[in-house]
């Protein structure tokens, strides 16, 4: 399964926005154009299904109001967004939908519509139905339970049919890192988790719980980047703490002999410290993945790695970026269909545009890599040429 597009409308600076996605997606535009928005929407779409968006507010130390968009569209006056996210399976190219209106100050959403395989799901108030289309059976559901979010968290998984069960295991599993940061990973835990948050707090927790073959999977791949290491080992301490070592070997000249440095979280470099967050996160299950300025902390060394092994995921994968050297290694066809730019409108409203499908930059495309262009062009007076491209396009 795999997203194609999402459309927005009144989630912050989102007003009637619309993002189309590819495998690998790359999200870039000037400082406050709305890219960590789209992520924090992605995320919070993702929230609506788990059903507790309280807590998701009080992660971020956010009010229900501060998702309503404070610039003029047709919805701002009212407490409510609407979404729709486009897919596809695996078993087919027919491109099937959900869609839905959230109600801010309720946290719920008040109407739902899911498309997928032959199958529907519709809310009407109080109601749930779900239609067979091929058949036309239909089965309908009286909602007596309150619940945040979507029905999906709701509704029990029996009275689900398969496809819209496996298009729900799907937004589940959209995991956010848009927060990770060195601070956070460096941090001894004890609770028992198989998932990152989403800073990667509970970094040491995670990697204490990862099975044998995933940490050795993971060890495998880190040592590309450092050839060095040895071993990363999530040490329990008292009372369930556990914190985070790393072995290394260096070569000891005076007996012809190996030597193992041990070092903790505390005094591990940022950017090795984020690329076993990455790393491991790629190991899970999860199927798409949000990361938020993903150079932070890499020297240029370990980009191409870093972009190689994105790229090659099997989850879906949104990276947001000021670099061009993360551009300069991806291959034309994956930047061509995955760069997107960011940028505002006059009045504020957050747009989306296929980077390479602005004219100079596809011109620039033919003679350049992505990440010149990218750092040939000045994104300030892109603006302009956007503008004549809409106007031509009306």
């Amino acid at each position: 399964m795999k997203i194609t597009e999402i459309e927005i409308s009144n989630f912050k600076s989102l007003v009637d926005f619309n993002l189309k996605l590819s495998k690998f997606n790359c999200l870039i535009g000037l400082n406050g154009s709305g890219k960590s928005t789209v992520l924090q929407c992605i995320d919070f779409l993702s929230q609506l299904v788990i059903g507790d968006i309280g807590n998701w507010l009080k992660q971020r130390n956010w009010k229900p109001t501060d998702l309503k968009t404070k610039i003029p569209s047709n919805l701002a006056s009212k407490q409510v967004f609407t979404f729709k996210i486009s897919f596809k399976t695996n078993e087919t190219d027919k491109s099937e939908y959900w869609t839905g209106t959230y109600n801010l100050s309720k946290k719920y959403c008040t109407s739902e519509e899911i498309h997928v395989s032959n199958y529907s799901l519709k809310t009407d108030k109080s109601l749930v139905s779900i239609t067979d289309t091929k058949t036309g059976s239909k089965e309908s559901y009286q909602i007596n339970t309150v619940y945040e979010g979507s029905i999906l968290s709701s509704l029990k998984e029996e009275l689900l049919p398969d496809p819209i069960l496996k298009f729900k295991k799907y937004i589940l599993c959209i995991k956010s890192l848009e927060l990770l940061s060195p601070e956070y990973l460096r941090m001894r835990t004890r609770d028992a988790t198989k998932s990152l948050m989403l800073g990667g707090q509970n970094l040491s927790s995670f990697l204490h719980s990862m099975s044998p073959y995933n940490r050795q999977k993971l060890i495998d791949k880190l040592k590309k980047a450092y050839p060095r290491l040895k071993e990363i080992v999530a040490k329990a301490l008292r009372f369930g703490w556990k914190k985070i070592e790393i072995s290394e070997v260096y070569p000891d000249y005076a007996t012809n002999n190996e030597h193992t440095i041990t070092t903790e979280a505390r005094h591990i470099n940022d950017g090795m410290l984020r690329l076993i967050a990455i790393l491991s996160e790629l190991t899970t299950s999860d199927s798409f993945v949000l990361f938020d300025e993903i150079e932070n902390g890499f020297n240029p060394e370990l980009i191409e790695f870093l972009i190689d092994t994105l790229t090659s995921s099997s989850q879906q994968i949104i990276v947001t970026t000021h670099s061009p050297m993360i551009l300069n290694y991806l291959e034309d066809n994956i930047a061509e269909s995955g760069v997107n730019y960011l940028y505002k409108t006059t009045i504020g409203h957050t747009k989306s545009i296929p980077f390479f499908t602005i004219p100079s930059l596809a011109e620039k495309l033919h003679f350049m890599g992505p990440g010149e262009a990218f750092a040939d062009t000045n994104l300030t007076n892109l603006a302009d040429e956007i503008k004549q491209l809409n106007a031509q396009e009306q």
